[in-house]
């Protein structure tokens, strides 16, 4: 049997094909059961999912829940595909006849992306909608109540969402593309029309990256500033923890005397105010416990820390300007390429890099600190602040909002990536297949604007403090020119009416 090339060929190749769906499914496993984790740490819990294990409402918001974890996987699988193509290449090139990384190969990570665009449609497109539409349903009039009910009318109102948007889809893509085919046929709708709706899809995210990364760049210094201890100079923790406790100590006595006042007479007016008052002393005890743990860090690491951070955040931000402007004019000399994706993916032949192994690390680093910034950006924004997720008090309509805009988010990272030029490595198989990928003037613009909206707003963040200091200063002087003007003449006046009498 070993002799037989074609059996062993065979064999290889079935072999290959069960290591490669072991381990996509050992990852995916890995990342739903983070993702499980993280929704629930979030998500609100209904009454009905407590009191009744096996009512129909619990069932229905542990199906919305499976499906939200499974799309937060996919996302998260979306945001590592990047870094684990740069790891990969990295391995197979320091390490290229080695026998423990024979497994690590271009089929492998080619799939990964495939496999990744393709449940991105599914989730997309199908799950969250089905989810959303699931939780609202209530079964039709006239029919009989039950889960049954539910799943009927949520998947009547798919389908009817599904062909009013493959037929938008199409018309668009008839009116764009002026193709015969695309006017013609209407069956062939995964291999054309759904990558075509992915690829509108993925435009608009790419944009609302562009919208949302220089905001949370910049928001990025204060998130980090709320999570570490600031350094005295900056945050007398003592005064704060000192004026919290003579808030909680004042809270306590009015409790009491309300409590006093009201036991014998309850009025609801002051059960109202009974309840205001409690929950103002809860959030003041857990002020006042943030305040202890940050005033027990040690001096070293209240100094140094701060610092160091800021310093990182200031050098990533830098670094990623100056990258994307060299990227600007490698386009417009014409030295580099637009990100179409490659047909043939090769790995291990040479390092990403010109930095070698270094430079590759600090891609991922770059990829994620995008990633990080484009996610507290897009909820610092005014009107998407309001889906911001709350620990154990976040619906589960909300909850689905924030699966489908972290899938678009996380399904465009790698577009934005390459668009930036912060990797080298190509866009794989549908992702590197979009047509405005190929525009040049789409890609220039999305650079040059990139660059210039990071930067002002990065100029904005350290200079707001003495722009306002100015402008404060301006304004009493204003104000001071204007009272002596005012007295002047008021002087002149009564003077003039004393000479006239």
């Amino acid at each position: 049997m070993w002799e037989d090339p074609d059996v062993s060929v065979q064999e290889q190749l079935f072999h290959d094909y069960v290591r490669e769906n072991i381990i996509w499914l050992l990852l995916f496993i890995l990342l739903y059961v983070s993702s499980y984790a993280s929704i629930c740490q979030i998500r609100k819990r209904a009454d009905s999912e407590d009191m009744y294990a096996g009512d129909e409402d619990a069932l229905v918001y542990r199906i919305a829940l499976w499906l939200c974890t499974f799309t937060l996987s996919v996302s998260a699988g979306a945001v590592l595909l990047l870094p684990v193509s740069i790891i990969s290449n990295e391995v197979l090139h320091l390490y290229p006849k080695s026998y423990y990384v024979k497994w690590l190969n271009a089929s492998l990570v080619q799939g990964l992306w495939n496999h990744i665009f393709g449940f991105s449609n599914l989730a997309l497109f199908i799950l969250m909608p089905f989810a959303y539409f699931f939780t609202e349903a209530e079964g039709f009039s006239g029919s009989k109540r039950g889960i049954m009910g539910r799943v009927k009318e949520a998947l009547a109102v798919l389908c009817l969402l599904g062909i009013m948007v493959l037929g938008l889809a199409w018309v668009a893509n008839a009116l764009i593309n002026d193709d015969e085919h695309s006017k013609q046929t209407l069956f062939d709708v995964w291999h054309i029309h759904l990558p075509y709706l992915y690829s509108c899809i993925s435009f608009i995210g790419v944009l609302i990256l562009l919208l949302c990364t220089p905001v949370g760049i910049s928001r990025m210094f204060t998130v980090m500033g709320q999570l570490i201890v600031k350094p005295k100079f900056l945050r007398n923790i003592e005064v704060e923890l000192h004026t919290v406790t003579l808030e909680e100590e004042n809270l306590l006595r009015k409790i009491k005397s309300q409590n006093h006042h009201h036991s014998s007479s309850p009025v609801s007016n002051g059960h109202a105010n009974g309840e205001t008052l409690h929950q103002r002393l809860q959030e003041t005890q857990i002020e006042r416990e943030k305040l202890e743990k940050r005033q027990q860090v040690s001096s070293l690491r209240r100094n140094l820390v701060y610092p160091l951070v800021m310093l990182l955040l200031l050098t990533l931000t830098v670094l990623s300007i100056l990258i994307v402007a060299h990227n600007t004019m490698l386009l417009l000399v014409g030295i580099k390429a637009l990100p179409i994706g490659a047909k043939d993916t090769v790995l291990g032949l040479a390092s990403l890099s010109t930095f070698g192994t270094v430079g590759a690390f600090l891609e991922i680093v770059f990829i994620l600190y995008l990633m990080s910034a484009s996610v507290v950006g897009f909820y610092s924004l005014p009107f998407f602040c309001r889906l911001q997720p709350k620990v154990k008090d976040t619906p589960m309509v909300k909850v689905i909002a924030n699966c489908i805009v972290l899938l678009v988010l996380s399904s465009a990272l790698p577009i934005l990536s390459k668009t930036l030029g912060i990797t080298n490595f190509d866009l794989i198989g549908s992702f590197g297949s979009m047509d405005w990928l190929g525009n040049f003037y789409i890609i220039f613009l999305y650079n040059v604007i990139f660059a210039v909206t990071t930067a002002l707003c990065l100029f904005t963040k350290f200079t707001a403090t003495l722009r306002r200091e100015i402008i404060a200063r301006l304004m009493a002087a204003f104000k001071r020119e204007k009272r002596t003007i005012s007295m002047s003449y008021t002087t002149q006046f009564a003077n003039g009416n004393l000479k006239e009498e």
